[in-house]
């Protein structure tokens, strides 16, 4: 298959529709970034090729420009001294180098339409090479993230199903089991005789208090009814 066919199968791809249909998605992607690597190293060197070619066809053309010329003015030349045949020669000569020139320029012009091509293949090649990797980097990503999250899922479910789940939930009913008992014995709880003996005492200091003030404003009362 040549370059430029290669070239346009590559271009061309439906990369998506391919990715979708493939077996092995990552696997594919990878040769395809490998194939248009090798095909973008062929088509860089076979331009460097033909821009080293057209340029030695530039300089041939200026060498037959140049020798038409000379001849033109030799052909100038033999006509002042009155050699017609020497004139007829050159004449001759210059035709010859012109016509080559003529030739040489077509060719270059040809070279430079050629390495036009491969410059813009190149740009297209690299542009789909950039967007084949970016998706390369996303597809993996993809995979990464699958693969994650199908181990999460596994890990899940044999730990839903896992002897030492079940043993886990039976610990934390324990717990709290015992922190119920341990609530219930504190709503319980009553003071200790010496506790309830202290609490008397206040109580009857109050009461005293309470007592005294009482008698208070009662003598007060009576001698204000007596004044």
């Amino acid at each position: 298959m040549g370059i430029f066919s290669r070239f346009r199968d590559i271009v061309n791809a439906n990369i998506n529709a391919m990715l979708d249909r493939a077996e092995d998605p990552e696997k594919l992607i990878r040769l395809m970034i490998q194939e248009m690597e090798d095909t973008l190293v062929e088509m860089k060197a076979s331009c460097a090729s033909t821009m080293a070619g057209c340029k030695k066809v530039g300089r041939a053309r200026d060498e037959a420009g140049k020798r038409f010329h000379d001849w033109e003015e030799k052909a100038r030349l033999a006509v002042d001294k009155g050699r017609e045949d020497l004139a007829r020669e050159a004449l001759v000569e210059k035709r010859r180098w012109h016509e080559r020139a003529q030739a040489l320029e077509h060719e270059v012009r040809e070279c430079e339409a050629l390495i036009a091509k491969y410059q813009e293949d190149i740009r297209q090649l690299e542009e789909k090479l950039a967007s084949t990797k970016e998706k390369q980097r996303l597809l993996v990503q993809r995979h990464v993230h699958a693969s994650r999250r199908r181990r999460a899922q596994e890990d899940l479910r044999r730990l839903d199903s896992s002897d030492a789940w079940i043993r886990f939930e039976q610990f934390e009913t324990r717990i709290e089991r015992m922190e119920a008992e341990a609530d219930l014995v504190n709503a319980f709880r009553r003071p200790s005789s010496l506790e309830d003996q202290f609490d008397r005492l206040k109580k009857d200091e109050e009461v005293e208090a309470d007592l005294e003030a009482l008698k208070a404003s009662r003598k007060k009362s009576d001698g204000e009814a007596a004044g």
